[in-house]
């Protein structure tokens, strides 16, 4: 076992030892009386580490992350829905599928508080803040992006991962490379996939954020769900306010902060997201498309779907 390997996060060794097996190049491959997939860790130097982890246990299994460190303020990066699926998804299923990256400053414990994403298929990077804050000129950052990296508050973002930042996922998970060059080249697509998402970070318009708590971020994540969980069903501001137990303004605040974008914004473009999805699937004609989506009006649910792809759904429904 690379119990001595200063590359090997610690965390992964202590996993290794319960599981009564070793680690080999950086990876640990899960027993078959445990469950089953892998688990690699890699500590590119003083500033970044990465935990890649795509298992499933037969039983949960704690570990204290001593990894883990209160002496630096490091920023998470936490990757979800980016392994290859081979599962057909059913419908209802595509949304909560889609890849994300949860963005947050070391004061916010996101498995703590988000049930929802307490998988074991994420990619982890975490990096320290003050090393991150120092490429950039600060001057010239958003409110958000200078924010995030002093790194002096509870701050969470989540980000929907485009085609081009999977395809850096993509690299990172199956590229084979030589040992001699593997920890230089996974750093330097770890800092990409990070330099790629500061910069969509810094396209939003906060110019003022607001300290998360873990209630807070409880309550965003199970608006979210409801949200999602009924595209059908316009979302209603008010309604959404009173079970979250906040008053409509810091919900729509708070809402915006972590998501990028406003209740009702986020709700059509993943509504849009799922005609979509439904209409390359090809078992709905056009109207049962808009019908399920919600719309008594076809013309209007036309109208929307081009705004968000540049074709009607019968155009878009002929070239998939």
């Amino acid at each position: 076992m690379e119990k001595d390997d200063q590359t090997v996060p610690d965390v992964l060794k202590k996993l290794a030892g319960l599981l009564g097996t070793e680690i080999k190049d950086r990876k640990l491959i899960i027993p078959s009386q445990f469950g089953s997939g892998y688990c690699s860790g890699f500590i590119f130097n003083q500033h970044m580490r990465m935990l890649i982890s795509n298992y499933e246990l037969n039983e949960d299994i704690q570990i204290k992350n001593s990894d883990l460190t209160t002496a630096k303020k490091m920023i998470f990066f936490k990757f979800q829905n980016v392994f290859p699926d081979t599962e057909t998804l059913q419908q209802g299923r595509y949304i909560s599928a889609l890849p994300s990256v949860l963005i947050g400053t070391s004061r916010i414990n996101t498995d703590e508080v988000i049930s929802i994403h307490s998988n074991t298929a994420t990619i982890n990077i975490e990096t320290d803040a003050s090393y991150l804050n120092g490429l950039f000129q600060t001057s010239e950052q958003s409110p958000l992006l200078q924010s995030l990296l002093q790194n002096t508050q509870p701050f969470l973002f989540e980000q929907m991962i485009y085609p081009s930042l999977q395809r850096i996922v993509d690299e990172i998970i199956s590229e084979q490379v030589d040992e001699t060059f593997k920890l230089f080249f996974l750093r330097v697509k770890a800092e990409e996939l990070i330099c790629n998402l500061l910069m969509e970070l810094e396209k939003r318009e906060e110019k003022r954020l607001y300290a998360l708590n873990s209630k807070d971020v409880e309550a965003m994540y199970k608006v979210k769900e409801k949200i999602l969980e009924h595209l059908e069903i316009p979302p209603i501001i008010q309604n959404l306010a009173t079970e979250a137990g906040m008053s409509p303004t810091k919900l729509k605040r708070l809402f915006k902060q972590i998501f990028g974008s406003s209740i009702f914004s986020y709700y059509q473009e993943f509504r849009m997201k799922e005609a979509a999805f439904l209409l390359k699937e090809k078992k709905y004609a056009v109207s049962e498309v808009g019908y399920l989506m919600g719309f008594t009006n076809l013309s209007h649910f036309s109208k929307v779907f081009k705004e968000h792809f540049g074709l009607n759904p019968k155009q878009y429904s002929m070239i998939s």
